[in-house]
């Protein structure tokens, strides 16, 4: 899996507020990963959602390798914005534990945002957050397919998932959903274009 990451596409880690800290499955992902690369924010502590996704905007721009988003919590906003905005070389985005729209007055920038490339929202049941409900919700708004990770909390450090390995699984199949740029496959269940992108 490794080895296709860093051949076939470009993979972008997007944190939520205040940033994923040293066991936050997002870092350890980036220690088995070291390709991975993290949006970094000016200030991690205030989620702007507009500055939020111009730096998005930015990192995406760095490079013209097809790009898959792994983006928690806030930085999930962030990302579907930035889709909806236009979005260089996004190929698919993996949102986990979205933060509720409605928490950070941002529900009507973001209502009617639907991703145009391949995406998959991991939800959790008891995500003090948004609950299952929420996420499954927002899912269909964003016209993602909404996989519930049952009772993992906010799905980060306090989760204790270590490497997360389900979410890994999670981003193989949004690997084989897109198809690989090289080989032009892509998954049936999807009937999408070869690497399509949220570029407008």
């Amino acid at each position: 899996m490794a080895a296709r990451f860093a051949s076939d596409f470009r993979v972008l880690i997007v944190p939520g507020l205040n940033n994923s800290g040293p066991d936050h499955w997002q870092t350890r992902w980036q220690q088995l990963y070291p390709s991975f690369e993290r949006v970094e924010q000016a200030q991690w502590d205030t989620p702007a959602l507009h500055l939020w996704s111009e730096q998005l905007k930015k990192a995406l721009r760095r490079s013209a390798r097809p790009t898959l988003i792994v983006a928690h919590s806030f930085g999930c906003l962030a990302t579907v914005h930035r889709a909806n905005a236009g979005a260089p070389n996004l190929a698919g985005a993996l949102l986990v534990a979205p933060a509720d729209p409605d928490k950070f007055g941002v529900a009507n920038a973001l209502r009617q945002s639907t991703l145009s490339c391949p995406s998959i929202l991991v939800g959790s049941t008891n995500d003090p957050w948004m609950d299952g409900r929420g996420a499954a919700f927002w899912a269909n708004q964003w016209g993602s397919e909404f996989v519930n990770a049952g009772a993992l909390g906010h799905i980060n450090a306090e989760s204790g998932l270590d490497d997360w390995l389900f979410g890994l699984s999670q981003l193989q199949r949004l690997i084989l959903s897109v198809g690989s740029p090289r080989s032009g496959k892509t998954s049936a269940a999807f009937d999408r274009p070869s690497t399509p992108t949220c570029e407008r």
